[in-house]
């Protein structure tokens, strides 16, 4: 299984694209095809039928689109910027993600 230095819930900024930029939170990683679904962010209509027994209208629809995971950088809550991400091991035994821009730690407890 493939490993990612990003996890669901962590805010992350667009790099590149025609959304870059933007800035938005992780809502689900699809490691099968590389790629990250972010809030509000590659927006795409689709177009939906009518379902009488979900009780779901037709229309249009807009939802987040997928897109490549190399194209988004974690956003540090410290330095609030795009930053690369390191591993360390605290005192008590535990593996944390650290910023390698200042220097903080990415995970709380």
């Amino acid at each position: 299984m493939k490993t990612y230095k990003i996890r669901k819930n962590d805010k992350v900024i667009v790099t590149t694209g025609k959304d870059k930029g933007k800035v938005g939170r992780v809502l689900k990683l699809l490691p099968k095809k590389d790629r990250i679904l972010v809030e509000k962010v590659n927006m795409v209509k689709r177009h939906t039928k009518a379902n009488p027994y979900a009780k779901s209208p037709g229309g249009i629809v807009e939802k987040e689109a997928p897109m490549h995971i190399s194209n988004v950088a974690l956003l540090c809550d410290a330095c609030a910027k795009p930053t690369r991400v390191g591993y360390k091991i605290t005192d008590d035994g535990k593996k944390v993600r650290y910023c390698k821009k200042c220097n903080q730690d990415i995970d709380k407890g």
